[in-house]
């Protein structure tokens, strides 16, 4: 008899808050009754790494094993060595050191947070504080980026969907900038000469270095609107991992 489990992936922290934060929204997930659900995260978090998680849900005898994939971006490596480590390539796009967890149960992987309009919501939500003259601004998402080939790429393609959405969502015009390669300063300023105020809207799930102190030191001298909050907590988190295992469920059904 097939039985399904929940394993939620995300990065982790050595913040106490922010691990808090994954876990409390987990918390508030409903799916399907009776299915084991597991919080797990790539590193600095003891006693909760993916195979902590893996073991957990097959102790429940979990055969099937729908893995929600807590990221921003496609564009993270850390998607690319984790789908690795979990069998669903035969080697990673970028060399890593992580190694093949052992599995007995099926795997089924879900997708990052991309350009959901759900994650378009909660960035509306996070920035619009800091709004003050919608006609006259504009919303720069700001994320992590890579410099590495292939994987910028998907970064940009992501993060150009999002801005997409998140101006369909606030009415505000919107662009993008990321931290790797860095364009961050050059877009604020480009906006400000033409005469528009810049809202930051950052695109990472957790308060801390990046947001405090690498953001607000590339925008230095500028005048921006900023509220410094992460994609975290947020209650449509929540609805959207729900949405995952959902996918992910229908996806095992239409296999078996």
């Amino acid at each position: 008899m097939n039985k399904t489990g929940a394993l939620i992936i995300s990065h982790g922290s050595p913040q106490p808050e922010w691990v808090e934060a994954v876990n409390a929204a987990a918390g508030e997930v409903r799916i399907k009754e009776h299915m084991p659900v597991a919080v797990s995260f790539l590193g600095n978090v003891e006693g909760a790494s993916i195979q902590h998680g893996i073991d957990a849900l097959e102790s429940e005898g979990v055969t099937d094993i729908l893995a929600v994939m807590l990221f921003v971006s496609e564009g993270s490596t850390h998607i690319d060595e984790i789908e690795y480590a979990l069998g669903m390539k035969d080697a990673p796009d970028r060399e890593t050191d992580l190694e093949p967890f052992a599995i007995r149960a099926r795997m089924h992987v879900g997708r990052p947070m991309g350009d959901d309009p759900d994650v378009a919501r909660m960035v509306w939500d996070k920035v619009s504080p800091a709004s003050v003259n919608p006609e006259r601004e504009v919303i720069l998402l700001v994320g992590h980026g890579s410099i590495h080939d292939g994987f910028r790429q998907r970064w940009e393609a992501g993060a150009s969907a999002l801005t997409k959405r998140v101006g369909a969502t606030s009415g505000l015009l919107c662009d993008y900038a990321l931290l790797n390669p860095d364009n961050v300063r050059a877009k604020a300023e480009e906006w400000i000469g033409k005469g528009r105020r810049v809202l930051i809207a950052p695109l990472f799930l957790s308060t801390g270095y990046f947001l405090q102190t690498v953001i607000p030191r590339k925008l230095e001298g500028l005048d921006y609107g900023y509220t410094g909050e992460a994609l975290l907590p947020h209650p449509l988190l929540p609805v959207w991992i729900e949405r995952q295992v959902e996918e992910l469920l229908a996806r095992v059904d239409a296999e078996a």
